[in-house]
């Protein structure tokens, strides 16, 4: 099964993607991770984006598609995959469908996991005062917020037009949320 999966921060994406990761049986693809594995390795494309970082600017697009074409190029993804921080904008939705296409692993589903703002605000000022950071007020939270709705807004509906989004209530306990996400992702199969 191919997933991406869709949240603002402090949604669950991660801690969703870890058990799906064991249900499934298939990858969880972190960009983040991925970037950070590719520089530490010293591979070409993680060279280009060391260099990129160090002068402060954001890892280009074209740059991050590559790493995820080398990543899903892996025996691994056979089976499928999840991806967690990607896409987060139209113009990587769209590369990553084209991406897909060409390599014969179209998307399955993007599941969005819809959680109510002051619940992702009090989620992550609590998540900032156990890890001790400072900058996670409810202020420069709501902004991060607004930037991440502005910004996938679109993904979303890019989605939705191709028929593969599924948007599940993100809020309850962790395994309340993970049936949900199993039985959208997987109607007619047993999540029990």
């Amino acid at each position: 099964m191919r997933l991406v999966l869709l949240g603002a921060p402090g949604s669950g994406k991660g801690t969703q993607a870890t058990r799906l990761k064991e249900h499934l049986q298939v990858p969880h693809i972190s960009t983040g991770d991925l970037l950070r594995a590719e520089v530490a390795a010293g591979s070409t494309l993680g060279l280009q984006a060391k260099a990129v970082m160090a002068r402060g600017d954001l890892v280009s697009d074209d740059i991050l598609l590559g790493m995820l074409e080398d990543r899903l190029s892996r025996p691994d993804v056979a089976s499928g995959f999840i991806l967690d921080g990607y896409p987060r904008n139209l113009a990587q939705a769209d590369a990553l469908g084209k991406l897909l296409a060409r390599i014969g692993q179209p998307m399955d589903h993007a599941v969005q996991l819809e959680v109510d703002t002051d619940k992702l605000v009090d989620r992550l000022a609590g998540r900032a005062q156990a890890e001790g950071r400072a900058d996670d007020n409810p202020e420069s939270v709501r902004n991060r917020l607004n930037i991440y709705n502005d910004q996938t807004a679109p993904v979303i509906d890019f989605y939705r037009q191709h028929g593969v989004l599924k948007a599940v209530h993100g809020e309850g306990s962790m395994d309340e949320v993970f049936t949900r996400i199993l039985e959208a992702i997987m109607v007619g199969i047993d999540v029990g």
